[in-house]
Formats: structure tokens, C-alpha cells, sequence
């Protein structure tokens, strides 16, 4: 039989080399946040002749002739861009729209949102207080559920280990987004969150199953076989399983990035990196992290 556990430093390598670039990015410049976080406003509209003769950086001196601060622009679609301004309102939209077509012909308003700086701090606490409720919530269920595992395993330590697994998952997808941010200038809005507690929900789930297999081993072998052993085997019994659940949804994923529309495309790759992380993390860090621990333990 295969033993994983015999190269589970190789693994945590691995997840190390992807998070420290990302985390390194997080702390220097962190993530792009959208006006749904910071406020502001996002005006889309369509216009084909904008992208002609520099009439783009036209477009917008009639904004800072109004005194109105253009934060981006980014090209939407075929004829269609989406300007981030400070916060505007209905008049200063329609003689902006009004300036825009009397000087590049026919232009249609695709979208006009604005959202208070007061609004965007208070959905910034309540995505962190989500995040860390949830890993919360976590831990306690999954003590709970294993509670009769064969003594002198402790159920604490799965709901931990799960936890620092599902937290891995989220230090990667927030560390490459800090990445895209940097160099492609994606925003992070409140699709973002969901999709992080998305792939927080896929990642437990995930993790469970590995889990629950070395619960009933561990009952079935009654102390005859080494820890490690123990879970190596359930890893492997359940390796398939993983791969094929996780593939399927990667799948779809995958032509919802190719053929999916422009405005969920940075959610669902950011599902994508979740769920492949995901995959991951509860193969090859979660149940790696609670041999060492047991390791650990037995060294004591």
C-alpha cells in the first residue's frame, strides 16, 4: 500500500509555495476592494465609438471637468465600459451621460449603482465576522459529531485540523486575488465572500468524509495498527471519491469561466481555485496535520 503520510512534508511545501506569494502580496498591498467595501459609484454604459481615437481618456475629462474622481475603467464587453467614481448622483449621472453622447453619438446607461463609504465598512466587518463565525460554528460541530471516537483520540483535534485546512483554502484564494489585483486589477466584491464561504463549506465537506473514514477504521481495527497507518488507508479508500466529486464540479466550473457572462466570471474562478484548493487541503493537508499531531502526542 501506498503511504502518503511518509511525504506529508512534501505536501505542506507545497501549500507553503503557493501561500506565501499570495500572503506576501496580501500584507504589501492588499486586495483591490470594489465600492461595494470602500463606496462609490459604478456607471456601465455602451458606447462603440469610446475605444476610437483615445476617446476613452476624453470620456474621462468630462468627469473631472464635474470634479467627479474616476478610480478605473475597464472595458466590459463589446462597446460597453464600466466607470469607478466617487459618489455621484442621478443629476451629475444624466448630465455626465448627456456630455458623453452629444460628443460620441448614441450611448445607452447599462448600469448605475452607489453605495455609502458607511455601507461598504459595514459590509467589511460583517464578511470577516462571517468568515470567522463559520470556522467557529466548525470546530464545535465536528468535535460534536466525532465525540465517541476510540479514546485517546481527541474529536478537538479533528475540528481543528479541518478548520486549519478550510483556512489554507482561504489564504489561497485571498492571496491570488491580492495577486490579480496587482496585476490585473480585479476588484473583490461581495460575490467574493460567497464564494468564500462557498469553498469554505466545500472545503469541510470535503474533509469530513476523509474524517469519518478514519473514525471507523479506527473503531474496526481496535489498536492493532499504527495511527498513521490507519489514516493513510482511509485517505487512500476515499481518494477516488474525492477526485471524482471535486472533478465534476471543476468541470462545470470551468464552462462557467469559458461561456459564462463577464459579471460572475471573477466568482466562479475564484470557485474554481476554492474547490481545487479544496480538494487539496483535505487530501493532503488535513489528515497529514492530524497524524503529526498524533506524532507529536506520542513523543511527549
Amino acid at each position: 500500500m501506498f503511504d502518503l503520510m511518509k511525504y506529508k512534508w512534501f505536501f505542506f511545501g507545497i501549500s507553503l509555495l503557493v501561500i506565501l506569494p499570495g500572503l506576501f502580496f496580501l500584507v504589501r498591498f492588499g486586495l483591490r476592494l470594489s465600492i461595494d467595501f470602500t463606496g462609490g459609484t459604478l456607471l456601465e454604459i455602451k458606447n462603440t465609438k469610446l475605444v476610437e481615437n483615445n476617446n476613452l481618456q476624453k470620456t474621462k475629462e468630462i468627469f473631472t471637468k464635474d470634479n467627479i474622481e474616476v478610480a478605473s475603467i475597464q472595458k466590459t464587453g463589446n462597446g460597453t465600459y464600466l466607470f469607478r467614481t466617487k459618489t455621484i448622483d442621478k443629476d451629475q449621472k444624466n448630465k455626465i451621460l448627456a456630455d458623453i453622447q452629444s460628443q460620441f453619438g448614441p450611448t445607452e446607461e447599462e448600469r448605475f449603482e452607489t453605495v455609502g463609504p458607511t455601507i461598504g465598512a459595514e459590509l467589511t466587518q460583517k464578511a470577516l465576522l462571517s468568515v470567522l463565525v463559520a470556522s467557529l460554528m466548525i470546530v464545535v460541530y465536528i468535535a460534536y459529531a466525532f465525540r465517541e471516537i476510540p479514546k485517546p483520540y481527541s474529536p478537538w483535534k479533528f475540528g481543528i485540523s479541518a478548520v486549519v485546512a478550510l483556512l489554507h483554502d482561504v489564504l489561497v484564494v485571498t492571496g491570488l486575488f491580492a495577486i490579480f489585483g496587482y496585476f490585473l486589477k480585479v476588484e473583490i466584491d461581495t460575490l467574493f465572500i460567497t464564494a468564500l464561504l462557498t469553498v469554505i463549506g466545500f472545503s469541510v465537506h470535503d474533509t469530513i468524509v476523509v474524517f469519518d473514514r478514519v473514525r471507523e477504521n479506527l473503531r474496526k481495527d481496535g489498536g492493532r495498527s499504527s495511527f498513521t497507518a490507519i489514516v493513510n488507508e482511509s485517505v487512500l479508500q476515499t481518494l477516488v471519491r474525492s477526485l471524482n466529486t471535486s472533478l465534476t464540479v471543476l468541470f462545470t466550473l470551468l464552462a462557467l469561466i469559458l461561456f459564462g457572462g463577464e459579471t460572475i466570471r471573477w466568482f466562479v474562478i475564484a470557485l474554481f481555485i476554492g474547490v481545487f484548493s479544496g480538494t487539496y487541503s483535505s487530501i493532503f493537508n488535513a489528515a497529514p496535520l492530524l497524524v503529526l499531531w498524533e506524532e507529536y502526542r506520542g513523543r511527549k
